[in-house]
């Protein structure tokens, strides 16, 4: 895709989602992070039902601590891979205590040493809580990235660096969010939304006018 197209792309998408933000409920940045850890390969509806009964009632490291593991699995066990989950984010608690003051920390190096916490996790806290320019790749970012053509690649670390590249500096901080809400709402995996698309004249998807009257 152009740096023309990659500029209208974009500026379309700008002007039809109102709110660039997560869909995560939280309010503060631990419980962004805690939140994120537990959307792995989880919707972010399921984990808003969990986190709506489970913030109430333990909301920072020392108060998930005093629940226990097994108090926490209780909140989370409507989520996939809760049993995982709950020890990781029992570790990271711990950790961040231990290391941190209880606070989350705002490098790389440091959210990624934290159990349970990969490069996307850490990429989603730094841009969504501390307005860091990155991209968190997730699977709707990889198939917006490949089906439209503006960044392609085999695995999402491909498609992180090319949309790095690609995305002009003031989109770069939203771009995420813009993203993953084209792809969740619109260009989905199974029917995308081709006939009701705001960037279909840049989109390079070899089958969109299939997909026009859906």
């Amino acid at each position: 895709m152009s740096r023309e197209k990659v500029q209208h792309f974009f500026e379309k998408l700008a002007a039809t989602i109102d709110e660039p933000v997560t869909e995560l409920q939280y309010s503060t940045t631990f419980e962004l992070l805690i939140a994120v850890m537990l959307s792995a390969q989880s919707t972010d509806k399921g984990v808003n039902i969990a986190t709506a009964k489970l913030f109430p009632v333990a909301n920072t490291p020392q108060a998930i601590l005093d629940l226990g593991l097994d108090g926490l699995k209780s909140y989370i066990n409507t989520i996939g891979l809760y049993n995982s989950k709950a020890a990781n984010v029992m570790k990271t608690c711990a950790d961040l205590i231990a290391k941190h003051g209880g606070e989350v920390p705002r490098t790389r190096s440091e959210l990624e040493a934290l159990a349970g916490v990969g490069r996307k996790t850490a990429n989603v806290v730094l841009n969504t809580a501390f307005g860091e320019p990155v991209m968190a790749v997730d699977t709707h970012i990889f198939r917006v990235g490949n089906r439209t053509g503006l960044a392609t690649g085999k695995n999402v670390r491909e498609v992180e660096d090319k949309l790095m590249k690609a995305i002009p500096k003031e989109f770069l901080v939203d771009a995420h969010h813009y993203l993953i809400l084209h792809g969740r709402y619109t260009c989905m995996a199974r029917s995308p939304k081709c006939g009701k698309c705001p960037v279909y004249d840049e989109c390079m998807f070899k089958d969109k006018a299939k997909w026009v009257d859906v």
